[in-house]
């Protein structure tokens, strides 16, 4: 199994903390008793759930991220590939941050993508499982209190997207009922197939993933999956990050 984990974001919710430091190398503690930077429980998850081959793409404060990688790599001794996408240049945002790793990715097999500030209790192995072939992508969703929300036909396929805050709905063809329709928060974990690979080479050089989803849903299924129990927590918020930084 191969993955990505999007490390490269500047952090700018959890001000003054990122001023020094990368969202990815925030010290933190789990209910488990586990602590460390977020980056560093994040790959511990990912080698013992099966994942053999990192991408982590980097573009503030990198040296950073490099560093603790290398020193992560000769204290562990796992049998763990990890490659970096350096993004210092531009920061390509999530669409183009995928698109940018793909050479360091096998190109015949799916790949889990994964912000590297969220903490959840997902098994990424049996959540790989469920991906279909058939499937452009699978999207890790929730029920959480959050203005931007997916939304879902009753085969859990994406249909389209809205911020309910600002009343805006942005259908993937024609316009549905939204009330027959199934709305969750998107959890910043997905499993993208091999062929969403060429399908990005048209798109601008800065994207959002979100918007290739959207735009690629008109002829591909991109489908949702929601799991009873999930536990998620988003560090990106501060006054969750106030609750278990060390």
């Amino acid at each position: 199994m191969q993955a990505m984990i999007l490390a490269a974001g500047l952090g700018t919710r959890l001000k003054p903390i990122t001023d020094k430091l990368p969202k990815a190398l925030i010290p933190v503690r789990l209910k488990d008793g586990c602590q460390g930077p977020l980056l560093g429980l994040l790959l511990d998850k990912m080698c013992d759930q099966g994942v053999t081959r990192v991408v982590v793409n980097v573009h503030h404060f990198a040296p950073q991220i490099r560093t603790y990688l290398d020193e992560y790599l000769k204290r562990k001794e796992l049998p763990l590939q990890i490659a970096v996408s350096d993004e210092s240049p531009l920061l390509l945002d999530t669409g183009g941050a995928i698109r940018e790793a793909r050479l360091l990715l096998d190109p015949q097999e799916p790949f889990l993508i994964h912000n590297v500030d969220i903490l959840s209790n997902l098994r990424l192995d049996h959540f790989f499982a469920r991906h279909k072939a058939s499937d452009l992508a699978t999207l890790l969703v929730s029920r959480r209190d959050t203005p931007r929300q997916l939304l879902f036909d009753r085969h859990w396929r994406l249909v389209g997207w809205t911020n309910t805050q600002k009343g805006e709905i942005r259908w993937v063809g024609e316009p549905c009922n939204i009330n027959d329709c199934t709305m969750r928060a998107f959890a910043g974990i997905h499993i993208m197939s091999a062929r969403a690979m060429p399908l990005m080479e048209p798109w601008p050089r800065v994207f959002s993933v979100i918007d290739f989803y959207l735009d690629s849903a008109r002829s591909h299924v991109i489908r949702g999956i929601e799991i009873p129990g999930l536990e998620i927590t988003d560090i990106g918020k501060p006054l969750t990050l106030d609750n278990i930084l060390l």
